[in-house]
């Protein structure tokens, strides 16, 4: 087996590994700090889309957790910049909140309910009833159909909602049409991030706790994954996956002395 290349660069989740709902998880503002005092590039990413970086910059921060705009990566930027680069300066059909209306704006498209090219689906609190419904008529007469990420349901201080992938499924039973998802567990929502921060699969880490998502999509990509226990995953779960993580961990504060840690990239190594 080859040696491990040195960790440059690290990517993380957001729920269930930094927060819950509102809350900080233990060594989540410690890891994100002693990324930023050594200079390591990283990226919060998030499979959300309701929530422009700025909305989730100042979430974390009313948690403790100090995180730049511009290190926070949506399902709705993924998007944004897929559609971009398909076709420039697009039409759009858009099921969703300012995370994604805002990111699709800022990369060229224009919103309409007559005739685009793409229906883009995302998450949103309210899902309407007859936005739904003008949306499959659009697929049916020839939209290309696009959804942001496949998470059937999302968390709610009252328990899970329907999500993204739930109402994906609704309009393609309707309709016969599946749509494209470009969130976790696509490895394109790994390699844009990577590209964001100009680092390199090799070299780059990822930090998840759902195994369905997060550590699928870093393998996929090629990085070496970390699975924490404090979110969607359970120890017992893990091994009934075909697939396994580099490393498990109970939470982010067993990562924290990894960051600058010179043996890291051999504790990294996979068996």
């Amino acid at each position: 087996m080859t040696s491990p290349r040195p960790i440059e660069s690290w990517l993380t989740d957001m729920d269930g590994v930094l927060v819950h709902e509102e809350r900080a998880i233990p060594g989540a503002a410690d890891f994100i700090g002693r990324l930023t005092a050594t200079g390591r590039k990283f990226l919060v990413l998030t499979n959300n889309s309701i929530f422009t970086p700025r909305d989730l910059a100042a979430r974390l921060r009313a948690a403790g957790i100090v995180v730049p705009e511009s290190a926070i990566w949506t399902s709705a930027l993924a998007t944004a910049k897929f559609l971009a680069e398909q076709r420039p300066d697009g039409t759009a059909y858009v099921i969703g909140e300012a995370g994604l209306t805002t990111a699709l704006y800022n990369a060229g498209y224009v919103m309409t309910s007559k005739d685009p090219e793409y229906v883009v689906l995302g998450e949103t609190r309210t899902y309407s009833f007859e936005a739904i419904t003008r949306a499959i008529q659009l697929i049916a007469g020839g939209a290309r159909f696009i959804a942001t990420n496949p998470d059937p349901t999302g968390p709610s201080p009252t328990g899970p909602l329907p999500a993204t992938g739930s109402v994906a499924a609704l309009i393609t039973k309707a309709t016969g049409v599946e749509p494209y998802f470009v969130g976790k567990p696509n490895p394109l929502m790994m390699r844009s991030a990577l590209n964001q921060i100009e680092a390199h699969s090799e070299t780059t880490v990822m930090i998840g706790d759902r195994m369905d998502t997060d550590v699928l999509s870093g393998l996929e990509a090629g990085l070496r994954t970390i699975l924490v226990l404090s979110g969607s995953t359970s120890a017992g779960e893990v091994d009934r996956f075909p697939f396994r993580p580099t490393r498990v961990f109970s939470s982010i504060a067993d990562v924290v002395p990894l960051v600058d840690d010179a043996e890291a990239e051999s504790v990294l190594q996979p068996d």
